[in-house]
């Protein structure tokens, strides 16, 4: 399978993967695809920082940083009409870091994802 080399240099996927907020959006879309942003920001997001639970920054933050550099990246498909979020072209490159990390989570920080 031909690979994005942007997509698939370890530096873009360490970027993608620094955030708390876009970890838990990669991992959930690993999990279930699609995901409703809804949902998603109620269940997952919320749940980073007990001080950046604040429902109407974190759907800012989300509409206006995270989702966008994500899909540009191609890891995610972001629909903002459908309030959808699914595996985008290029998710096929971080999946086997998301497996990695998740397989050795007790070894990693406890902010993980």
């Amino acid at each position: 399978m031909p690979r994005n080399i942007d997509s698939a240099s370890l530096n873009v996927m360490f970027d993608a993967l620094r955030n708390p907020y876009r970890r838990r959006i990669l991992v959930a879309i690993s999990d279930h695809n699609p995901c409703e942003i809804t949902e998603f920001a109620r269940n997952q997001i919320a749940s980073v920082s007990e001080d950046e639970a604040d429902p109407e920054r974190l759907e800012v933050q989300l509409l206006h940083s995270h989702l966008p550099k994500l899909a540009e990246k191609g890891y995610i498909d972001w629909n903002p009409e459908a309030e959808t979020i699914r595996r985008g072209p290029n998710f096929h490159d971080i999946a086997p870091l998301l497996q990695l990390l998740d397989d050795h989570a007790e070894k990693l920080p406890a902010d993980w994802p």
